[in-house]
C-alpha cells in the first residue's frame, strides 16, 4: 500500500484540506537513521506535516522545516517539495522515553518547548521566504497549527501522528491539514470543531485502514468533501557523489591538497539519508585541478 496525499476542498470551497498516509515514508526514514520510538514519532510527525506543506507549492518550489525546541532530540530538519518528495533527520535518533500520561510516545519531552519552528520556502526568487514561530506545545501538530495562524495568517488545524511497532518499525503514520478560507461560515467552523473533538487520533485511523480520502471524509463529512488531486509520497534524497564533489571543489585547492597529504582520501556522509561517498587520492587530485 503505497503512501500518497490528497488535496481537497470542502463545504463549497470554504475549507482547503490535505491528508496524507506516510507509513512507508516514515518507515524508510526509521531504517536509514535507526531511530528509536520517540524519535521515530517526532521525525514522522515533522515529515508528515512538511510533505503536506510541500504539496501547497508549485513546480520546482521547495521548503525546509527546522524545529529547535531545546529538547534532547536536538534539531529536526525536513525538506519537501511540490512533488511529494520528502527527507528528514533528527540530531539524536536514539532518543526514547517512557510513554506520557496519555499513554502516547512523549514527543513533547523529546522536542522541548523552548525554541522555534522555522519554515524556509524556496519559490524561485532571489530571496527565500522565511517564517518563524516559537514552539508552543512540542507535540508538533499544535506547533504547525500556530505557524499557519501566526506566520501565514491562515486559520488552520494540523493533526499528525505515528504509531511504532515493538520491533521499532513503523505501524502507521500520516496526518491532515485543514485551512479556513476567508469568510468561512461560523456554522461550518463549529461543525468542524465538533468533529475534531470526537475523532480518534489520526495515526489510529490510518492503522484502522482509512485512506487519505476517507480520513478527510471522517473529519469533514462524506458529502462535504471534493477531492481535487492525488500525489504519491516517498522518502527521496537529492544527494549524490557529484554534489559532494562540487562541495569539495568549493573548499579550494589548498584544502584539497591537505586532504591528500593527511589521509590520501576523503569521505562524506549525507545527514538526510546516511549514504557515504568516498573519494580516492586520484579523484581528489582531479577535484584539486577543478578547484584551481
Amino acid at each position: 500500500m503505497n503512501d500518497y496525499l490528497v488535496k481537497a476542498l470542502a463545504f463549497d470551497g470554504q475549507i482547503r484540506a490535505y491528508a496524507v498516509r506516510t507509513t512507508e515514508t516514515v518507515g524508510e526514514a526509521q531504517k536509514k537513521h535507526h531511530t528509536w520510538p520517540t524519535a521515530s514519532a517526532t521525525l514522522g510527525r515533522s515529515m508528515s506535516a512538511a510533505v503536506m506543506m510541500g504539496a501547497m507549492l508549485k513546480g520546482e518550489e521547495k521548503l525546509t522545516v527546522k524545529i529547535e525546541g531545546g529538547g534532547p532530540i536536538g534539531a529536526i530538519l525536513v525538506d519537501s517539495n511540490a512533488k511529494g518528495e520528502v527527507r528528514g533527520y533528527v540530531t539524536n535518533p536514539q532518543t526514547h522515553f517512557d510513554l506520557n500520561e496519555q499513554g502516547k510516545l512523549d514527543v513533547r519531552r523529546a522536542v522541548g518547548t523552548d525554541g522555534t519552528l522555522t519554515v524556509v520556502k524556496d519559490i524561485g526568487m532571489r530571496d527565500h521566504f522565511t517564517g518563524q514561530v516559537p514552539i508552543v506545545s512540542g507535540e508538533l501538530g499544535e506547533d504547525f497549527t500556530y505557524y499557519f495562524v501566526t506566520s501565514e495568517q491562515t486559520p488552520a488545524s494540523v493533526g499528525v501522528g505515528v504509531l511504532v511497532n515493538p520491533d521499532n518499525s513503523i505501524l502507521a503514520a500520516g496526518g491532515f491539514i485543514l485551512q479556513l478560507m476567508p469568510g468561512t461560515d461560523d456554522e461550518v467552523i463549529t461543525e468542524i470543531e465538533n468533529r475534531l473533538g470526537k475523532i480518534p487520533p489520526v495515526s489510529k485511523l490510518i492503522q484502522d485502514g482509512l485512506t487519505p480520502e476517507e480520513l478527510l471524509q471522517e473529519l469533514l463529512g462524506k458529502d462535504n468533501v471534493k477531492i481535487l488531486e492525488r500525489l504519491p509520497v516517498a522518502f527521496t534524497c537529492t544527494c549524490s557523489k557529484e554534489r559532494f564533489a562540487n562541495a569539495i571543489v568549493s573548499l579550494g585547492a589548498e584544502e584539497i591538497q591537505d586532504m591528500i597529504d593527511t589521509d590520501g582520501k576523503a569521505e562524506a556522509q549525507c545527514h538526510f539519508c546516511n549514504e557515504f561517498y568516498r573519494y580516492t587520492k586520484e579523484e581528489l587530485e582531479e577535484l584539486k585541478q577543478a578547484a584551481k
